[in-house]
């Protein structure tokens, strides 16, 4: 146990991935709608793919906004980091496997 970091160094590590990649999720969502528009004639479709990527987006913008705004340390952070990471991981396996849409590979009866 000696050799593990502090409590406060683990609970400021899920935060600097979250600020770094938070600006590249938000450009590939506006991205994607942009490119949408030009290939379906439509920004947004409500395809699983792409809601799913705004869900887990909102999930990591208010896991920053309540670190940054409210303060909110310890479990409750961690709490919606962890949703967060379980939003990411149905996104790119649950909905390409389980879900059909225009971006997935589950098989449609």
């Amino acid at each position: 146990m000696a050799r593990l970091p502090g409590a406060d160094t683990l609970d400021r590590l899920p935060t600097a991935p979250s600020c770094s990649r938070s600006p590249a999720w938000t450009f590939a969502v506006i991205a994607g709608a942009i490119w949408a528009d030009h290939a379906w004639g439509r920004y947004w479709g409500w395809d699983p793919k792409e809601t799913w990527s705004f869900i887990t987006w909102l999930v990591y913008a208010a896991f920053l906004h309540a670190r940054a705004t409210a303060g909110w340390r310890g479990l409750r952070a961690a709490y919606i980091q962890l949703f967060g990471f379980a939003c990411l991981m149905f996104n790119l396996v649950g909905v390409n496997l389980w879900i059909s849409g225009l971006h997935s590979y589950a098989h449609v009866p």
